[in-house]
């Protein structure tokens, strides 16, 4: 097979407006709910955007974005863009980001995160060019291409919530990889081992299943983050009836959970509080449910190209 070279978007190419319009579609596909665009109305208080960036292992953070499309991030522009958002009487953001289309010095992600922190602004980052298309190829391929391929993306934010569920041009591999992100979480990396925490791993594998039935992403709080394509859009029968599998292998493990702690394979610990989430799960309990989830995550990986979540070693 020949080689292949991925060469780098040049974000340089467009616009101010078209950028923060890459952002803003690309958070919507990454997951993150509350997502508004400030920047379109020019009265942004500092923020181009802000959302809620959900995580099922710590709590969610309410992050404003600051879209950079500018040769560099200047110490400057960096510490004027912290400080309005942070000092904004709607309330101190928990997390400020910076994305980029320049690549970023040490020097100036450390001085971003420190001076983030004298802020009282807890998470403080900034994403060169090349790390906002890496995450763009691997949560939002489609995006990407189409914004490449000059695809114009709708002016107002309503109008690209709308353009990023739409499915009906997406490939089967363009849904498959956006269907991959329900699986990039704790419940599917970490293994079980002696004393573990695992008060929402029955939801959580609930919530996958319903995501890949229906199309319908959730929080571990109930939340609908956003729609993807269900394993109906599919259009390869074969790939239709993989993904049944995956199913069936996720409801399989659920079972085995709910049977595990039927029959005291996994169990609560000994200090007698109901909402204690350390449990205890033996040796054999642990290899059986670490089998059927790696079961499942091989499976959709046969007819998903590049899936890399696997089971790691450390505790859950």
């Amino acid at each position: 097979m020949p080689t292949t070279v991925v060469k780098p978007i040049h974000f340089e190419d467009f616009g101010g407006v078209d950028f923060e319009r890459l952002v803003f579609a690309y958070l919507l596909r990454a997951g993150w709910v509350d997502v508004a665009w400030h920047g379109q109305t020019g009265s942004d208080l500092g923020r181009d955007i802000i959302g809620t960036q959900v995580f099922d292992d710590e709590p969610n953070r309410r992050t404003v974005v600051q879209c950079v499309n500018r040769s560099s991030l200047t110490k400057t522009k960096a510490e004027r863009d912290m400080r309005r958002p942070a000092d904004a009487p709607t309330g101190k953001p928990d997390a400020i980001r910076f994305i980029c289309r320049a690549n970023i010095s040490s020097e100036r992600r450390d001085h971003v995160r420190i001076f983030g922190r004298s802020l009282g602004v807890t998470h403080a980052d900034a994403w060169s060019g090349g790390e906002f298309e890496e995450h763009l190829r691997h949560d939002a391929e489609f995006l990407l291409r189409r914004f490449v391929e000059g695809v114009a993306f709708p002016d107002g934010a309503e109008d690209l919530r709308r353009f990023i569920g739409d499915f009906p041009d997406l490939t089967d591999d363009d849904a498959l990889q956006l269907m991959a992100a329900v699986f990039d979480r704790p419940v599917f990396r970490t293994p079980f081992q002696g004393e573990s925490q695992l008060p929402a791993f029955q939801q959580a594998i609930s919530d996958t299943i319903e995501a890949l039935n229906t199309g319908v992403w959730r929080t571990r709080e109930g939340l609908e983050v956003r729609r993807i394509p269900s394993r109906h859009h599919i259009r390869s029968a074969a790939v239709r009836a993989t993904l049944a599998t995956v199913v069936e292998k996720l409801d399989l493990t659920r079972e085995l959970f709910r049977a595990r702690l039927a029959d005291g394979g996994v169990r609560h610990c000994d200090c007698g509080q109901e909402d204690c989430p350390v449990f205890m799960v033996t040796e054999a309990a642990a290899a059986e449910l670490d089998t059927a989830r790696r079961d499942a995550l091989r499976t959709f990986g046969s007819v998903t190209h590049g899936f890399d979540v696997e089971i790691r070693e450390g505790r859950w």
